[in-house]
């Protein structure tokens, strides 16, 4: 029998006929929130030119403010993207390299982003330097001496992620920004998995370029993520898309909001509800979102002890690196194929006959396929273990 979802679902209008444990892929938005969206949309299309001309540079300069004080960050660095994938490419193709150069990026990356890397150094003559990072870990040093240790003279960037997607970690990003910029290695953070999963103090991170969603954790409307960019190397980097802004005769700074602000027309509805979102949800529980963080590590250290006794094994990493994430190995013999187009066979069984969402991920990268949990504050201890005992009928445990 399907469980009950916690009390908090009610802001939300999930499904209550299925157990979803997935908040990591996409996000899921509050209704209050998509009421917002409306809100913002109806007003408007009631007049698109009075909007655009009068009314959306105010409310785009809000949310823009707003993010930034919630991530301790330059406004003046700010820009909005439409996810952490697009702030990714907006980097990697600024940038000037030349043959010989090296981009290192840990084997945990998302693959759309590495595969960005590849596009880059492959048209320029750059090398992408593939770090293998192991799973399992005791602490953090087994990252960050692999990472550390590759770095050489050629070696001009770094992307580092804040919580792998693939697996789950919580990677010592902290550690590795202060320690690679040390060495003149710039870093680029993916905090796809960053705002409202882990604290980021960008300010004191002080990356060159860390971009990352708010459609995620934040739970605002699909895509609404943001690039921030270190006031050094602003004037080298430009939005992929060159708009009306590349021409215009302005001071630099000007000249940099205008070209990243205004790239053509769309909705910028997702973007507009970032105030209202991190207000919003940060109002539900005790402690704001420092207390929604602490109260989600928990659910999913819950989880993941409940994953492991289903499926025969431990956790393979310690607390420290868990956030509102986690991956455990999902058993499997022989050699570790991509996922089919239509889907990863266990993860559509578990969700055509049990009703639980949750991504079985295929990584032939490391031989692994991982089952991967999320927790946000609608969720219970009781969907984790009915994915448990789910798991067991299964694999017939």
């Amino acid at each position: 029998m399907i469980p009950e979802k916690g009390p908090l679902a009610r802001l939300w209008g999930l499904d209550p006929n299925t157990v979803f444990l997935n908040h990591g892929s996409f996000g899921a938005s509050p209704l209050a929130v998509r009421e917002e969206q409306d809100r913002i949309r109806n007003e408007m299309e009631e007049d698109p030119v009075y909007f655009v001309e009068r009314r959306m540079k105010n409310l785009w300069e809000e949310s823009i403010f707003e993010l930034s004080r919630f991530l301790n960050a330059d406004p003046e660095g700010m820009v909005f993207v439409t996810n952490a994938t697009m702030g990714v490419n907006t980097v990697l193709r600024s940038l000037k390299l030349s043959p010989g150069d090296e981009i290192i990026v840990p084997d945990h990356a998302y693959q759309a982003c590495k595969n960005a890397i590849d596009f880059v150094t492959g048209r320029t003559g750059a090398r992408t330097v593939i770090i293998q990072v192991p799973f399992r870990v005791d602490d953090d040093s087994e990252i960050i001496e692999p990472i550390l240790s590759a770095v050489t003279s050629r070696t001009v960037l770094a992307m580092i992620d804040t919580v792998s997607s693939p697996t789950g970690i919580r990677m010592p990003f902290e550690k590795l920004v202060y320690q690679l910029q040390n060495r003149g290695v710039d870093v680029l953070v993916d905090a796809a998995h960053g705002p409202g999963i882990v604290p980021l103090d960008i300010t004191k991170l002080n990356p060159a370029y860390i971009t990352g969603n708010c459609h995620k954790w934040l739970c605002t409307p699909k895509g609404s993520a943001f690039l921030h960019i270190r006031e050094d190397k602003r004037t080298e980097i430009c939005p992929l898309n060159i708009g009306h802004g590349y021409s215009s005769d302005l001071p630099v700074a000007e000249k940099f909001r205008f070209e990243f602000d205004w790239s053509g027309t769309r909705d910028p509805s997702p973007w507009l509800c970032i105030p209202f979102s991190i207000g919003y949800l940060g109002s539900q529980i005790k402690g704001g979102w420092e207390g929604i963080m602490t109260k989600n590590k928990e659910m999913i250290l819950q989880g993941r002890e409940l994953l492991c006794e289903a499926l025969g094994t431990t956790p393979p990493t310690p607390d420290s690196m868990i956030s509102s994430m986690s991956s455990v190995e999902f058993p499997w013999e022989g050699e570790v194929p991509p996922s089919p187009p239509d889907g990863e066979p266990t993860h559509n069984l578990l969700y055509d006959e049990y009703r639980i969402q949750v991504p079985v991920i295929s990584w032939p990268v490391h031989n692994t396929k991982y089952i991967r949990i999320s927790a946000h504050i609608y969720n219970t201890k009781e969907e984790f273990e009915y994915l448990s005992e789910s798991l067991k009928s299964i694999l017939g445990s």
